[in-house]
């Protein structure tokens, strides 16, 4: 990890904060399975070539109508300087690379590209974005820009809301800050816009950890990230994730799924059918009480050797589909 290339912590970086046919195709599956919309985030294609291009193949040949798209592809298809990362793996468990003092220099240089391209940002090719994936099947459910941080402009936050209606994004996604001002801010700015904010968490969720930032704005939701809720062990029991799905249905925007091990069995990420998260209950739950709650696949667990992130999508998109019919 201390020999990282230039190049490569800038995409890993960037990302971290983040196939083969045309609309005339058959897809694998339908947009939704038995009612329950499952789709994926792009991070998941994070190994391979992004471009917008590149991600459409990929849906394709997972059998992907729906998505949650980050930022930087859409950004590099709409015109941003910043350009699109390497390609990039998830960092190990509790690691993180050295950086020099040059490749910090480098990094901050594209953000400052970047930032300054969103804040003057042409929406309208957001709007010919949407057009572009939907001739391809594709729908955007949330959009996920590296701009809605406490050091973002007000400026970028208004682009991050207007692209993510010119999308067709019902939400924008973003880490939940740990500051309550930056929820509230950003509640106020989605309310101004009619657009949501999912907030994620990671192993920090707790049944109440959103409690503030929905109480703080009706346009502030969740982006429940379920593999993160188990694995952060102790109270956050299968039985209790269930129990906050129904109890805050009405205020989640989006899922992610991932099977993930409980803290007490190290916490791993794993293939499906492998981990402790419930993902059969889970999308039966959806199946059953009818919430409109799009689901992503998010691949986070070590793709095996021989193997790539659209084949392990699919594995991932066929076992939802198994688990619903």
């Amino acid at each position: 990890m201390t020999n990282i290339s230039r190049r490569r912590f800038l995409s890993q970086t960037t990302l971290a904060g983040a196939g083969l046919l045309f609309a005339s195709d058959l897809f694998a599956v339908p947009a939704k399975i038995t009612g329950v919309e499952v789709g994926a985030i792009t991070y998941s294609f994070r190994s391979m070539p992004g471009s917008i291009d590149d991600i459409i193949k990929y849906c394709k040949a997972c059998g992907i109508t729906a998505i949650e798209l980050m930022g930087d592809p859409a950004e590099a298809w709409c015109g941003s300087p910043a350009g699109l990362p390497e390609p990039m793996n998830p960092f190990p468990p509790g690691q993180r690379p050295q950086f020099t003092p040059e490749m910090r220099a480098q990094f901050e240089e594209r953000n400052k590209k970047a930032k300054a391209w969103r804040e003057t940002a042409p929406i309208e090719k957001f709007a010919a974005l949407q057009k572009h994936l939907a001739a391809s099947g594709i729908s955007i459910y949330a959009y996920k820009p590296d701009a809605l941080r406490e050091t973002s402009s007000d400026a970028e936050i208004d682009y991050a809301m207007n692209a993510a209606k010119a999308l067709g994004a019902k939400s924008v996604t973003v880490e939940i800050p740990g500051k309550p001002e930056q929820s509230k801010r950003l509640g106020d700015f989605a309310a101004k816009h009619k657009v949501y904010v999912g907030y994620h968490a990671h192993t920090q969720a707790t049944d109440t950890a959103w409690d503030v930032a929905l109480a703080q704005s009706p346009y502030n939701s969740m982006n429940l990230d379920c593999g993160h809720y188990i694995a952060a062990g102790g109270a956050n029991t299968s039985a209790n994730l269930l129990a906050l799905i129904e109890a805050k249905h009405d205020r989640i925007t989006s899922m992610h799924l991932k099977d993930r091990k409980t803290k007490d069995n190290g916490a791993a990420n794993m293939e499906w059918g492998k981990g402790d998260t419930p993902i059969k209950d889970i999308l039966q739950l959806l199946k059953k009480k009818k919430y409109a709650i799009p689901v992503s696949v998010e691949l986070e667990y070590d793709v095996p050797e021989g193997s790539d992130a659209v084949k392990e999508v699919t594995k991932c998109v066929a076992y939802a589909k198994a688990a619903l019919e």
